[in-house]
């Protein structure tokens, strides 16, 4: 188990983090979510040993973590991190890069190791090419199998899909998924697109003005946000004034035959993104809504709103 006892970190008297505590048991595969500026990252260094807390502890297993202003090599090797920064050894080829990272097994082993992350981040036919002549997404796919071949017990990324196409970014989180279930790999994902976490997070954190907001199942945080800023982290929503208050709802909470709320509104235009529609309309009091299909809806003038149950486990 990861936990964090009350960490907080301030730079020039602004506080990036305050009286944060929270634990992450093996195997569980978590994501933290937040806007840009949030200190999302500085809490993953801090949660990696990478960076030292101006308060609060850190422990591992039982034992206290030491930051890197007691420790001379910052890190464990229990606890791997791909940053934004992707601390590569640029003049040494892709495949040495990897090789570093796995001296301490059998010849053999290291080959087959070096040839699996190489191919699953689809890096194979540049394994002999210098670091500082990949482009900016392929060093991240390096620093990303540089952190796989140590089989590590905590992974931790920052931003690991934003350099990816989306036929990549799948790949590798089957693989995360993957490596979850066959070695219980405890991985922790950061990110200012929650989006794309869902699906492969079972546990989801809001950090906001340097706090854990909200702790809770993504199906929870996607279909009862608690914000506006909250719900857009994590796609589309709707926004509307029922009764004097507030209704957030996502395109696919609604009805076309029943509900306890109808809405008024007149169709604008669609957007067809190939697997659904998106149908764009507008209110009586002129608010813009969007509805989920997979049809267009240009014949509709009303609908009901259907919000999606709580998740329970």
């Amino acid at each position: 188990m990861l936990e964090l006892q009350h960490v907080s970190l301030q730079f020039d008297k602004k506080k990036i983090l305050d009286d944060i505590s929270l634990s992450i048991s093996e195997g569980e595969i978590v994501g933290i979510i937040g806007k840009s500026g949030m200190g999302k990252t500085s809490l993953l260094k801090i949660m990696s040993a990478h960076l030292t807390a101006n308060s609060g502890e850190v422990f591992y297993a039982g034992n206290l973590l030491v930051g890197p202003n007691e420790k001379l090599i910052p890190g464990y090797e229990d606890l791997q991190v791909v940053n934004q920064d992707f601390a590569l050894d640029l003049y040494h080829s892709v495949e040495e890069n990897v090789r570093e990272k796995v001296l301490h097994l059998p010849k053999k082993e290291q080959l087959v190791l070096i040839d699996e992350v190489l191919s699953l981040v689809e890096l194979d036919e540049l394994r002999l090419q210098k670091a500082h002549l990949l482009s900016g997404g392929e060093q991240q796919r390096l620093a990303l199998a540089r952190a796989l071949a140590c089989e590590p017990t905590f992974i931790f990324l920052d931003e690991p899909f934003v350099h990816l196409d989306q036929a990549l970014r799948f790949r590798i989180m089957n693989y995360l998924i993957r490596l979850n279930e066959v070695r219980n790999t405890s991985i922790v994902l950061i990110s200012h697109d929650g989006s794309e976490l869902m699906g492969l997070v079972s546990r989801l954190m809001h950090l906001q003005n340097g706090k854990i907001v909200r702790d809770d199942h993504p199906h929870n945080l996607f279909y009862q946000p608690t914000s506006v800023e909250q719900a857009e982290l994590l796609g589309t929503i709707n926004e509307i004034e029922i009764e004097g208050g507030q209704l957030l709802f996502r395109p696919n909470e609604y009805s076309l035959e029943s509900g306890s709320i109808k809405v008024n509104v007149k169709f604008k235009r669609s957007l067809n993104t190939g697997l659904i529609v998106l149908n764009y309309f507008v209110t009586q009091d002129g608010t813009n809504i969007v509805l989920s299909s997979k049809d267009v809806l240009s014949s509709i003038n009303y609908f009901y709103i259907q919000k999606k149950d709580e998740y329970k486990s």
